[in-house]
This record gives structure tokens, C-alpha cells and sequence, in this order.
């Protein structure tokens, strides 16, 4: 009768384990590379994204997310390890975070370590131009593909003559009438669907980080994307000079020096809309086939850019400032156990999305995680779990391993955007902006220089360095 008890108890506790197993979340981590806040599903009627505009419908949809830097390599470097570019080091394209911190446990890592199959497809960590650093082999399961590679050479692959372009060409602006799968995104949604039917029929819970290519540069989708806008109904920025009272070093080399009515200009927008499109309908072949396999129900699925853009505002071309079309950026999550269609105007952080995913997954996140858990603004949308969100940029923009000479800290509070151009050894601030978004959420005119704003600014000074702590 003992051996029975005993046999019981053991059969209790397997069955237990395989239950528990087979209760854990999946995740379906989904990137996409410059892409800004402009989405149908954000009020940008103008843009044709269905497939993530049905995502945010059966999520909740983050109206006021914010990246750690607005670059690519630090932005993801910090969102897949919890932690600042600061306390990485990590403040420019070629550092790897490792060469810093070389134990840290990255975010697929601890999935893969908590006994789930985590596999990239795309570009997840940064395409690191050293050969040495090709992704982060220890956070997957299995080797990375289509990660390595770089923007510009994704240029058309098909069988037989290549169409002509109809763009101008003007700074990689091409298209072409050729298929989805002649450009990166095409192929990583084909590869995606592929590990999605594979991993789908295997017990393991799953973590699958697909990274699309994106709207990020050369504007190059096929023709049929171009095809769904009119050029002369696209909008295009009124705005095409730098704020007024700005401090040169806000601002970047990448200047735009037309006028609104440039057709340079609404071909650029053109091309950046047909880009959304053609990454959108990627974005929704991937999600269908989840659907297919039945595990929709099963699965968290996150949806987040590295960083924002400019196109013609505030006279800039790029990214890598503090301004707020840089700085914000698109996110969903969706959850099989919270209320679908949710929006929520939390500030919150990029780098919350570690312990979020910890979190709602049951796993025990590493306790130096510099992000919150936003479980609480899931459960209750009107909820905040921060008073403000932080993005810096250093100057100069590209440091090639170098220390900056200058680090613009910039806090979004909830009617303000406060930035300090500090000095990176002592500290000090040699230039501040500050914009009124009641008023101006274009970021058109700094304020910082106005006698009558100076308790404020001394106020929203101490709290970027609370937040610096």
C-alpha cells in the first residue's frame, strides 16, 4: 500500500509538472525598426495598417511608450536586458553589451533558461557590424537567421531581369513591382510562419522574437504597397525648421533644407507609408498563422519599435534626438487574461517590457532590472506605475567607442518635455529645452529661456535627477 501512495504522489506531481508546462504563456515578441508613432490604430487615419491596427483591438494599446535612446544598438540593447544605456555603456552602434557586462541575463535568456525554446528570426539585437558579434548566441535556443545584415543592401532578389524603379532613387527611394519575399521582411515572415509551425507541435512553451526590417531606410517596398496611396492626398509636415530658441546641439547633421511643398518631400512620406504597409501585412501573415495553430489563446503577443523618426520636422531627416517623434514609439501587448482594446495613456519605458514579460510568464526576473512591471496598467488602464519616462542621446551622435562629450537626458512628463544637455564627466548642463505639449506638441518652441518658466524648470531639473538616481 506504501509503494501505491508513493507511486500516486509521484504520478500527482508529474502530471502537475505537465500541467504547469503546458499552462505557461507563449510569447510572441515582434519588432519592428523606425518605426514612429504613425498608425492607423493611433489616430494617423492616413496610414493603411490593418493587421497591427487588429492587434491593438485585441490588446492594450500603449498611447505614450517611450525608448531608452534613440538609436537603434542602445534602444535594444536596454530593452532586451532591463537595463539603461548608462548602466550598460552602450551608447552607440558598434559596443556589443557584453563587452561591459558579459553575465548579464538578456530577456530571451531567461526564457530559454526557464525551460522555454526562445529562437530569433530577423533583426532582434542590433546587426552588429563586427563579425564576432552576430546577435547574442547565448539568449536562443537555436542560431539566430536573417539577423546580420545591413539596411542598405536590401535590394530587390528575384529570378530574371529586375523592374525598374519609379521612385527617384533620392537616398534609397525605389519601387519596383516585385514580390513580398524580394526584400528582407517578406523572407523573415516566411521564416517566422515556418518556426511558428514547427515550435507550435513541440511541448515546450515558446518565446519567438521576429524582427522586421521596416520602415527603417531605404523606403523600398514593393510597387503594390506605393499603389494603395495617393502621393497628393499623403500628408506631409508643415514644419520644417528647427523649434525656435533651440540650442544647436538638440538639433543633427541630417538636415532637411526643402520646403513643405517639396516634392522630395512627399515622395519621401510616400515611400515611408508604403513601407508601413508592406511591414504591416508581414506583421499580420505572422499573426495569422499563430491563429492557425490554435495557440492564439495561449500566447502574449508584444508589438514595439526601437525608436521614432524624423521626416522633414523640425528640419531633420533621422533620429537620435530628444525630441518627441524620436523619442516616442508605438506598443501593444496582448494577453490572453486582460480585457482586449484597451488604451492606456501611462507613461511607461521600453525597458518595462522585461519584467512585464517575467512577470505575467511567472519567472523570476533578475533583481537589478532598472524597468516596472506593467501588469498594473494591463489590469487597469487609468493606472500609472511612473511619473515620467526617460530617453537620452549623446553628442556626438556616433562615438565609435568613445566616451560623449555631451548627454542629452530627457524627461516626458505628463503636459511637459524637459531636456538637459549635461556635460559627461562633471555633469553640468550647458543647454536645456523645454516644451509645452498643452500647447505645443509639436515641440516648436522652447521655453527653457523664459524668466516666468524658472520654478519649473528647477522643479523638472530635480526630477531628472531623481529619475538619474
Amino acid at each position: 500500500m506504501r509503494h501505491l501512495k508513493n507511486f500516486v504522489s509521484v504520478l500527482a506531481l508529474c502530471l502537475m509538472a505537465t500541467s504547469v508546462e503546458a499552462a505557461s504563456p507563449n510569447v510572441l515578441f515582434i519588432a519592428v525598426d523606425d518605426l514612429r508613432v504613425e498608425l492607423n490604430c493611433y489616430g494617423q487615419k492616413h496610414v493603411l495598417s490593418p493587421n497591427i491596427d487588429k492587434l491593438a483591438s485585441e490588446g492594450t494599446l500603449f498611447e505614450r511608450a517611450y525608448c531608452q535612446q534613440t538609436v537603434c544598438n542602445p534602444s535594444r540593447a536596454s530593452l532586451l536586458t532591463g537595463l539603461r544605456p548608462d548602466t550598460l555603456r552602450v551608447w552607440d552602434l558598434p559596443t556589443h553589451f557584453r563587452m561591459n557586462r558579459p553575465d548579464t541575463v538578456t530577456l530571451p535568456q531567461l526564457f530559454k533558461n526557464s525551460g522555454y525554446h526562445a529562437q530569433c528570426v530577423g533583426k532582434i539585437f542590433h546587426n552588429w557590424v563586427q563579425e564576432d558579434w552576430k546577435g547574442d548566441e547565448a539568449s536562443w535556443s537555436v542560431p539566430s537567421v536573417l539577423h546580420y545584415a545591413n539596411h542598405y543592401h536590401d535590394t530587390p532578389k528575384i529570378d530574371g531581369p529586375l523592374p525598374p524603379s519609379s521612385a527617384s532613387g533620392e537616398n534609397g527611394i525605389e519601387c519596383r513591382d516585385v514580390p513580398d519575399d524580394a526584400y528582407y521582411d517578406g523572407r523573415v515572415a516566411e521564416v517566422a510562419i515556418d518556426a511558428l509551425d514547427k515550435i507550435s507541435r513541440e511541448e515546450k512553451p515558446f518565446f519567438l522574437a521576429v524582427g522586421f526590417w521596416k520602415p527603417h531606410t531605404p523606403f523600398n517596398a514593393p510597387k503594390k504597397y506605393w499603389d494603395l496611396y495617393d502621393r497628393d492626398e499623403i500628408p506631409v509636415p508643415e514644419h520644417v525648421t528647427p523649434p525656435t530658441d533651440v540650442p544647436e546641439v538638440a538639433l543633427t547633421s541630417a538636415r532637411y533644407k526643402g520646403g513643405p511643398d517639396s516634392e522630395y518631400l512627399r515622395e519621401l512620406h510616400h515611400g515611408h507609408l508604403a513601407a508601413i504597409t508592406y511591414l504591416d501585412a508581414q506583421v499580420g501573415k505572422v499573426l495569422a498563422k499563430l491563429d492557425e495553430t490554435g495557440l492564439r489563446n495561449n500566447t502574449i503577443v508584444v508589438f514595439w519599435s526601437d525608436h521614432g523618426l524624423h521626416l522633414g520636422e523640425h528640419g531633420l531627416t533621422r533620429k537620435t534626438t530628444a525630441f518627441e517623434l524620436d523619442a516616442g514609439v508605438p506598443m501593444i501587448i496582448a494577453t490572453p487574461e486582460h480585457t482586449a482594446g484597451q488604451r492606456t495613456d501611462a507613461l511607461v519605458e521600453l525597458l518595462d517590457l522585461y519584467p512585464t514579460l517575467a512577470d505575467l510568464c511567472g519567472l523570476d526576473a533578475p533583481e537589478d532590472l532598472e524597468g516596472v512591471s506593467l501588469r498594473p496598467v494591463l489590469e487597469n488602464p487609468k493606472a500609472d506605475v511612473k511619473e515620467v519616462a526617460l530617453t537620452q542621446t549623446p553628442r556626438p551622435n556616433y562615438l565609435k567607442g568613445k566616451l560623449p562629450e555631451l548627454m542629452g537626458y530627457s524627461i516626458r512628463t505628463d503636459r511637459y518635455r524637459y531636456t538637459e544637455w549635461r556635460d559627461f564627466q562633471s555633469g553640468e548642463a550647458q543647454a536645456r529645452e523645454l516644451y509645452d505639449h498643452q500647447t505645443d506638441p509639436l515641440e516648436m518652441t522652447n521655453l527653457a529661456g523664459r524668466d516666468e518658466h524658472a520654478k519649473l524648470l528647477n522643479k523638472l531639473g530635480k526630477q531628472l535627477d531623481e529619475t538619474l538616481e
